[in-house]
Protein backbone atom coordinates (compact mmCIF):
# COMPACT_ATOMS: atom_id res chain seq x y z
CA UNK A 1 0.00 0.00 0.00
CA UNK A 2 2.47 2.68 1.11
CA UNK A 3 5.87 1.02 0.81
CA UNK A 4 6.38 1.56 4.54
CA UNK A 5 7.60 -1.60 6.25
CA UNK A 6 5.49 -1.09 9.37
CA UNK A 7 2.17 -1.09 7.47
CA UNK A 8 0.45 -4.19 6.10
CA UNK A 9 -1.50 -4.37 2.81
CA UNK A 10 -4.55 -2.87 4.51
CA UNK A 11 -2.59 0.00 6.05
CA UNK A 12 -2.59 -1.40 9.60
CA UNK A 13 0.46 -1.04 11.81
CA UNK A 14 2.51 -4.20 12.22
CA UNK A 15 5.84 -5.30 13.56
CA UNK A 16 8.16 -6.25 10.71
CA UNK A 17 8.95 -9.98 10.55
CA UNK A 18 12.76 -10.23 10.70
CA UNK A 19 12.92 -14.00 11.22
CA UNK A 20 14.36 -14.62 7.73
CA UNK A 21 16.90 -11.79 7.86
CA UNK A 22 20.56 -12.57 8.39
CA UNK A 23 22.21 -11.50 11.62
CA UNK A 24 24.94 -8.99 10.84
CA UNK A 25 26.97 -6.52 12.85
CA UNK A 26 24.98 -3.29 12.94
CA UNK A 27 25.89 0.10 14.37
CA UNK A 28 24.15 3.46 14.50
CA UNK A 29 25.38 6.86 15.63
CA UNK A 30 23.00 9.68 16.54
CA UNK A 31 23.56 13.20 17.80
CA UNK A 32 21.62 15.98 19.45
CA UNK A 33 22.21 19.41 20.89
CA UNK A 34 21.01 21.12 24.05
CA UNK A 35 21.27 24.88 23.62
CA UNK A 36 21.84 26.80 26.84
CA UNK A 37 23.82 29.75 28.13
CA UNK A 38 27.55 29.57 28.79
CA UNK A 39 26.84 30.14 32.48
CA UNK A 40 24.53 27.12 32.71
CA UNK A 41 26.93 24.97 30.68
CA UNK A 42 29.69 25.92 33.10
CA UNK A 43 27.51 24.98 36.10
CA UNK A 44 27.34 21.44 34.72
CA UNK A 45 30.98 21.26 33.72
CA UNK A 46 32.25 22.42 37.12
CA UNK A 47 29.85 20.15 39.02
CA UNK A 48 28.11 23.09 40.71
CA UNK A 49 24.60 22.35 39.41
CA UNK A 50 22.05 21.93 42.18
CA UNK A 51 21.19 18.35 41.12
CA UNK A 52 24.76 17.05 41.08
CA UNK A 53 26.79 15.43 38.29
CA UNK A 54 24.66 16.46 35.34
CA UNK A 55 26.85 15.11 32.55
CA UNK A 56 27.37 11.60 33.98
CA UNK A 57 23.70 11.33 34.89
CA UNK A 58 22.65 12.28 31.34
CA UNK A 59 25.09 9.77 29.82
CA UNK A 60 23.76 6.97 32.04
CA UNK A 61 20.16 7.93 31.27
CA UNK A 62 20.94 7.64 27.56
CA UNK A 63 22.42 4.16 28.00
CA UNK A 64 19.39 3.04 30.00
CA UNK A 65 17.02 4.48 27.40
CA UNK A 66 18.70 2.65 24.51
CA UNK A 67 18.18 -0.62 26.37
CA UNK A 68 14.44 0.14 26.80
CA UNK A 69 13.66 1.44 23.31
CA UNK A 70 11.28 -1.40 22.47
CA UNK A 71 9.28 -0.52 25.60
CA UNK A 72 8.83 3.04 24.32
CA UNK A 73 8.43 2.65 20.56
CA UNK A 74 5.58 0.20 19.91
CA UNK A 75 6.89 -1.57 16.79
CA UNK A 76 10.59 -1.75 17.68
CA UNK A 77 12.06 -5.19 18.24
CA UNK A 78 13.68 -5.89 21.61
CA UNK A 79 17.37 -6.28 20.83
CA UNK A 80 20.41 -7.69 22.59
CA UNK A 81 22.68 -4.65 22.47
CA UNK A 82 26.40 -5.33 22.52
CA UNK A 83 27.44 -1.68 22.94
CA UNK A 84 25.80 1.54 24.02
CA UNK A 85 28.00 4.58 24.43
CA UNK A 86 26.64 8.04 25.21
CA UNK A 87 28.94 11.05 25.42
CA UNK A 88 27.89 14.55 26.49
CA UNK A 89 30.39 17.16 25.32
CA UNK A 90 30.25 20.82 26.34
CA UNK A 91 30.33 23.14 23.32
CA UNK A 92 29.84 26.83 22.56
CA UNK A 93 26.07 26.39 22.21
CA UNK A 94 25.66 24.21 25.31
CA UNK A 95 26.05 20.42 25.00
CA UNK A 96 26.49 18.01 22.12
CA UNK A 97 25.19 14.53 22.83
CA UNK A 98 26.42 11.55 20.81
CA UNK A 99 25.21 7.96 21.10
CA UNK A 100 26.77 4.91 19.47
CA UNK A 101 24.81 1.66 19.61
CA UNK A 102 25.89 -1.75 18.29
CA UNK A 103 24.37 -5.21 17.99
CA UNK A 104 24.69 -8.35 15.94
CA UNK A 105 21.21 -9.21 14.81
CA UNK A 106 18.55 -9.16 12.10
CA UNK A 107 17.52 -5.51 12.47
CA UNK A 108 19.22 -2.16 12.96
CA UNK A 109 19.79 0.01 16.02
CA UNK A 110 18.92 3.45 14.66
CA UNK A 111 15.96 3.85 17.00
CA UNK A 112 18.07 2.85 20.00
CA UNK A 113 20.71 5.48 19.14
CA UNK A 114 18.06 8.17 18.62
CA UNK A 115 16.30 7.21 21.86
CA UNK A 116 19.59 7.34 23.77
CA UNK A 117 20.32 10.85 22.49
CA UNK A 118 16.78 12.07 23.12
CA UNK A 119 16.67 10.85 26.73
CA UNK A 120 20.18 12.14 27.47
CA UNK A 121 19.09 15.57 26.16
CA UNK A 122 15.91 15.44 28.24
CA UNK A 123 17.97 14.55 31.31
CA UNK A 124 20.25 17.54 30.76
CA UNK A 125 17.16 19.70 30.42
CA UNK A 126 15.60 18.28 33.58
CA UNK A 127 18.73 18.72 35.67
CA UNK A 128 19.43 22.26 34.48
CA UNK A 129 15.94 23.72 33.98
CA UNK A 130 16.04 25.59 37.29
CA UNK A 131 18.98 27.60 35.95
CA UNK A 132 17.70 28.10 32.37
CA UNK A 133 14.04 27.82 31.45
CA UNK A 134 14.83 28.80 27.84
CA UNK A 135 16.99 25.76 26.99
CA UNK A 136 16.26 24.16 23.62
CA UNK A 137 16.73 20.55 22.58
CA UNK A 138 17.70 20.70 18.93
CA UNK A 139 19.03 18.74 15.95
CA UNK A 140 18.36 15.19 17.18
CA UNK A 141 19.37 13.19 14.13
CA UNK A 142 20.88 9.99 12.83
CA UNK A 143 24.49 10.51 11.76
CA UNK A 144 25.31 7.07 10.36
CA UNK A 145 24.35 3.42 10.30
CA UNK A 146 26.20 0.33 9.16
CA UNK A 147 25.17 -3.22 8.42
CA UNK A 148 22.03 -4.87 7.21
CA UNK A 149 20.33 -5.32 3.86
CA UNK A 150 20.19 -1.60 3.06
CA UNK A 151 23.92 -1.23 3.71
CA UNK A 152 25.84 1.65 5.16
CA UNK A 153 24.52 5.19 5.33
CA UNK A 154 26.07 8.41 6.54
CA UNK A 155 24.75 11.95 6.74
CA UNK A 156 28.00 12.97 5.03
CA UNK A 157 26.98 11.01 1.92
CA UNK A 158 23.63 12.72 1.34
Amino acid sequence: MSGLSHLDDQGRARMVDVSDKASTLREAVAMGLVRTTPQVRDLAVTGKAAKGDVITTAELAGVMAAKRTSDLIPLCHPLALSKVGVVVTPCDEGFEVTATVRTTGPTGVEMEALTAVSVACLTLYDMLKAADKAMVIDQVRLISKTGGKSGDWSRATI
